[in-house]
C-alpha cells in the first residue's frame, strides 16, 4: 500500500504530462495553508493558469475536500476525511501499517569495528547506533542484509599483546583497557620487550601454532566483552557477524596478484601503489617491509563481500575522516571490476560527539570516556535501561548524522522536547487509555471530523514513506522527527478530543486513532532499536498543542481547551 503523499504525487505527476506534455515533478511537500502544496507550476511564465489547468486535470475528487490555486501558481490540496479515514483503516488493517517490501537486494553494513583487546568508546557508539538502525530499517523493507563487524583483529600490535599475554598478563573482560594500557608501557619502556614482540609479530603472521593459540586467546575473551556491550546496547549483532582484519590475512597476497596482473599497482619508493585517478596520493596496498596495512584488508574485504557474498549494496558506517581513505579503495575496486553495477558502496558517514564545551566529548583527565560508563550513567539517570539507553539511540539517530552533536543528559533524558522519553510517554499514554477503559485495541470504522484528528491522521499515514525514505538515503532523523511529529500530534489530539469519555462509534474511532498512534511509535522506535515500556515511573512531561511542529488542519484553534479526563487520569505516567 503506498502513502497518501505519493499517491498525490503520482495524479498531479499525470495531470502536469497532460497539460504541459513533459515530464515535471508536482515538488508536492506539506504545507501551513493546507495539508500539501505542489509548486510544480513555479518558475514558468504562465504558472499560474497551468497550476489551474493542472488542477481541472487531475483526478483527485476521492482524495481532496478542496483543491485550489494561490499565488504565483501555488496548488493547495485539503485532504477530505473521508478518504483519510478509509487511508487509516487500510493502515490498521496491515501488520506492516502500509510499509510494502521493495525489490529485494542482498546489502551488507560493515559496522562498529572496534579493536580486540581495547575497550568500547564514546567513539563507537555512532557507528553500532547508526548501523544498527541501517540493519533494522532495510530488513523490515524487506533487503536480505548481512552485518559484518570489521573487528581490528590482526596487525603490529598483536605482537605486543601476545607477548604481554605470555608473559603472565591478565586480561579480564571488565578492564580491558588495563591489559593493552600495561603491554603499551612494556613495549615502550623495555628494549627487550620490544624486540621479542615484533619477533611475534613474524610469528603470527607466518601461522606459529602456539602463536596463533595465544592470539586467538585474546580475540576470544575480546568477544566476550563485546558482546555484553552489543547485549546492552540492544543491536543486533552477533558473534556470527564478527569479520575482522583476520578473516581477510590469507587473501592479501592474492589480492596483490590481481591487482598487479591488471596493471593497478606499481612500485613507489619500495612498496606496491595503486594510483587512483582524481585523487593526489596513492594508496599503499603492500608497505615496502612486505606487510600489509588497512587498505588491504579493505581491498580484500570489498572482493569478497562482492564476489562471494554477492552484495550489490555496502555500507560502511564509518566516520566522516576516513572519506579519502574509503573514496580510494572504492575506486581500486571499480579499476579491478570488483565494483561494478549495480553493486555500489557508500560511506555513510558520521560527525563526532561534542561535549558541552564544543570539544570532543572526554574525560575530565583528557582520555575517551568509555562507552560501558556511558551507558551506566544513562540507566543510572532514567532509572530504566529501557529509557536510559533508548535516550542515547535517539539523541544520535534525532541528529543529521554528518554532523556534530552535543551530548547532554539533560536534555536526551527530558520529557518533553524531541526525546526519546517523549516518545516513550506517548505511547504508555495511550496503554493506560486502554487499561483505564478496560478494552483492546479495536478494530473499528473510522471517522475523520475533529482538526485534531485530521492532523494526527495526516501524520500517521506518512509512516510508509518516511520508512522507505530512511531505506534509501540512511538519514534517521527524518524517521525521528515523523516520529516526534505523531507524538506531538497525539498529545494536541487528546488535549481536544475526549476518548473514554466519547460516544458511540466516536469513541470507536478515537480508541482506534489511539492504537494505531500506539503501533505507530512502537514500530518506529523498534526500526531504530528503541525499546518501548508498557509503563513509565517518571512524572509525565508537559504536554501542549503549543509545541507542535506542524500546524492542525484549517479551522483548528490556537489554544485548545483542557481535557478533563487527561487532568484526572494523567498527571503522571501510570495511573
Amino acid at each position: 500500500m503506498a502513502d497518501i503523499g505519493k499517491v498525490l504525487r503520482e495524479r498531479l505527476a499525470a495531470a502536469f504530462e497532460t497539460v504541459t506534455g513533459s515530464t515535471v515533478d508536482p515538488a508536492l511537500r506539506r504545507s501551513r495553508h493546507a495539508d500539501f502544496q505542489a509548486d510544480g507550476a513555479l518558475g514558468r511564465p504562465d504558472a499560474r493558469a497551468v497550476a489551474a489547468a493542472v488542477v481541472a486535470a487531475a483526478d483527485l475528487g476521492d482524495l481532496c475536500a478542496n483543491v485550489s490555486v494561490s499565488g504565483p501558481g501555488f496548488i493547495n490540496l485539503t485532504l477530505a476525511g473521508g478518504a483519510l479515514a478509509q487511508w487509516l483503516a487500510a493502515a490498521a488493517a496491515d501488520p506492516r501499517l502500509g510499509v510494502s517490501t521493495v525489490e529485494p537486494e542482498t546489502v551488507v553494513v560493515d559496522y562498529s569495528g572496534p579493536n580486540a583487546a581495547k575497550e568500547m568508546h564514546v567513539g563507537h557508539l555512532r557507528s553500532t547506533v547508526i548501523g544498527d538502525a541501517a540493519v533494522r530499517v532495510l530488513e523490515f523493507l524487506g533487503h536480505t542484509v548481512i552485518r559484518q563487524n570489521h573487528l581490528g583483529d590482526w596487525g603490529t600490535n598483536f605482537g605486543m599483546l601476545v607477548e604481554h599475554l605470555r608473559d603472565g598478563g591478565v586480561l579480564d573482560p571488565g578492564d580491558m583497557s588495563a591489559f593493552y594500557a600495561a603491554a603499551r608501557r612494556r613495549f615502550e619502556a623495555d628494549s627487550d620487550f620490544q624486540e621479542r614482540a615484533r619477533r611475534r609479530v613474524l610469528l603470527l603472521q607466518a601461522g606459529d601454532v602456539d602463536t596463533i593459540e595465544q592470539w586467538r586467546t585474546v580475540v576470544e575473551i575480546s568477544r566476550v566483552y563485546l558482546m555484553s556491550v552489543y547485549d546492552r546496547l540492544d543491536v543486533r549483532l552477533r558473534e556470527t557477524d564478527f569479520a575482522g582484519e583476520s578473516t581477510y590475512s590469507g587473501a592479501l597476497d592474492d589480492v596483490v596478484a590481481e591487482l598487479s596482473a591488471k596493471g593497478l599497482l606499481r612500485e613507489s619508493d619500495g612498496a606496491l601503489c595503486a594510483f587512483p585517478e582524481g585523487f593526489p596520493s596513492p594508496l599503499v596496498v603492500r608497505k615496502r617491509d612486505g606487510g600489509y596495512g588497512y587498505a588491504a584488508t579493505d581491498l580484500a574485504a570489498l572482493r569478497y563481500r562482492t564476489q562471494e557474498l554477492h552484495a550489490t549494496r555496502l555500507l560502511y558506517v564509518i566516520g566522516t575522516p576516513q572519506r579519502h581513505h574509503l573514496e580510494m579503495v572504492f575506486a581500486v575496486a571499480r579499476a579491478a571490476g570488483w565494483l561494478v553495477p549495480p553493486a555500489r558502496a557508500q560511506h555513510i558517514a558520521f560527525g563526532s560527539v561534542l561535549g558541552t564545551d564544543g570539544k570532543m566529548l572526554r574525560t575530565r583527565a583528557g582520555g575517551a570516556i568509555k562507552l560501558t560508563a556511558l551507558l551506566d550513567e544513562a540507566v543510572a539517570r532514567a532509572d530504566d535501561p529501557a529509557i536510559g539507553i533508548g535516550a542515547l539511540k535517539y539523541a544520535d539517530l534525532s541528529n543529521d548524522r554528518i554532523k556534530d552533536y552535543t551530548f547532554d543528559f539533560d536534555r536526551m533524558l527530558a520529557l518533553s522536547g524531541d526525546t526519546a522519553p517523549y516518545l516513550q510517554y506517548a505511547h504508555v499514554r495511550v496503554r493506560s487509555i486502554f487499561r483505564k477503559g478496560n478494552v483492546d485495541v479495536p478494530i473499528a470504522a473510522f471517522t475523520v471530523t475533529h482538526p485534531a484528528e485530521h492532523a494526527l491522521a495526516l501524520e500517521l499515514l506518512e509512516f510508509p514513506g518516511i520508512v522507505r525514505e530512511a531505506g534509501e538515503t540512511l538519514a534517521f532523523h527524518r524517521l525521528t522527527a515523523h516520529l516526534h511529529a505523531v507524538a506531538v500530534a497525539f498529545s494536541a489530539f487528546f488535549e481536544q478530543c475526549p476518548v473514554l469519555r466519547a460516544q458511540g462509534p466516536v469513541r470507536e474511532s478515537r480508541l482506534a486513532l489511539c492504537g494505531l498512534t500506539a503501533r505507530t511509535l512502537q514500530v518506529g522506535l523498534d526500526l531504530l532499536g528503541i525499546d518501548v515500556p508498557e509503563r513509565m515511573l517518571h512524572r509525565a512531561p508537559t504536554l501542549s498543542a503549543a509545541t507542535v511542529r506542524r500546524p492542525l488542519a484549517p479551522g483548528s484553534p490556537e489554544s485548545p481547551r483542557g481535557n478533563a479526563e487527561r487532568d484526572a487520569s494523567h498527571t503522571s505516567c501510570t495511573p
